[in-house]
């Protein structure tokens, strides 16, 4: 669940980057800078902000980021507390807002600490209102488990997060359908988006079918290390490939396609616009 869920969160349309660092959410300055702000130009207005006020500076701490191009890259990030101290040099009317929504994020992530049900329940309802089927969503779920269970495993086996992940992530996917997350995510024409969000229910299958495989290898094995954990998933994905390259000589139907939901979630969310006004 934490795994997908670093990545984006919504306030008033605007998305706001995070991640899980150290038990809490940190939250991407330079993004809530441009919310609150509305500067065009939102990464000088932080730059400005820090060379009036330099102990804004000893609140932020360097985190992975997903940037535009899709690569991860270090951004100034601050926990609640330091983002409230960072509104309170930022003038704007939609700060009180904001601090209301941090308030709210910081009572659910405690919420769902207590009860995980209520972290799958929010999900549920969060695809449900971008246009997800009920079948397509359960998938997601599961597959958002089974990579859960994967990180951890990788966890526990001395792989390192951020760059090593990403490596034997790209692996796995290589080896079950011949393209890397960034390529497969040109092959849809996505830049920041979840690849993942944009999977059919087959190419879902087959994920969560080359990292159970891979988790299985690890343990099988009893891989310690990167290098022994890439050997792992190259053999956990290449089981995967070896699956779908059967299913699509039986069927005749490929599984990896080009089918993205960006209309779907468009459409969703400018339903939702009109609702409220």
């Amino acid at each position: 669940m934490k795994e997908d869920q670093n990545k984006l969160i919504i306030f008033q349309e605007k998305e706001i980057r995070r991640v899980w660092h150290n038990e809490e959410w940190w939250f991407s300055v330079s993004d809530i800078v441009g919310v609150l702000s509305e500067s065009k130009d939102y990464k000088a207005y932080w730059r400005k902000l820090k060379q009036r006020e330099p102990q804004l500076v000893t609140i932020c701490h360097g985190l992975k980021l997903k940037a535009k191009d899709g690569k991860m890259r270090k951004e100034d990030c601050a926990n609640t507390e330091g983002i409230f101290r960072i509104i309170q040099s930022i003038p704007s009317p939609k700060a009180e807002p904001f601090k209301q929504w941090l308030a709210k994020v910081g009572y659910e992530r405690v919420q769902e600490i207590e009860n995980p049900e209520l972290a799958a329940e929010r999900a549920r309802q969060y695809y449900r209102e971008l246009g997800y089927d009920e079948d397509w969503i359960a998938k997601r779920l599961q597959s958002i488990d089974i990579r859960g269970k994967l990180t951890d495993e990788w966890k526990q086996r001395d792989v390192k997060e951020g760059k090593e992940y990403a490596i034997l992530t790209a692996e796995i996917s290589r080896a079950t359908f011949g393209l890397t997350p960034s390529e497969y995510k040109q092959h849809k024409d996505l830049q920041r988006e979840n690849l993942c969000d944009h999977m059919t229910d087959l190419e879902l299958i087959f994920t969560m079918l080359g990292e159970t495989a891979t988790r299985n290898e690890a343990q099988k094995s009893d891989a310690q290390g990167f290098d022994e954990n890439k050997d792992a998933a190259i053999e956990g994905g290449t089981a995967a490939g070896d699956a779908l390259e059967a299913y699509e000589n039986r069927t005749g139907e490929r599984v990896v396609t080009d089918k993205n939901f960006k209309h779907q979630i468009s459409e969703a969310k400018r339903k939702k616009q009109l609702d409220k006004s």
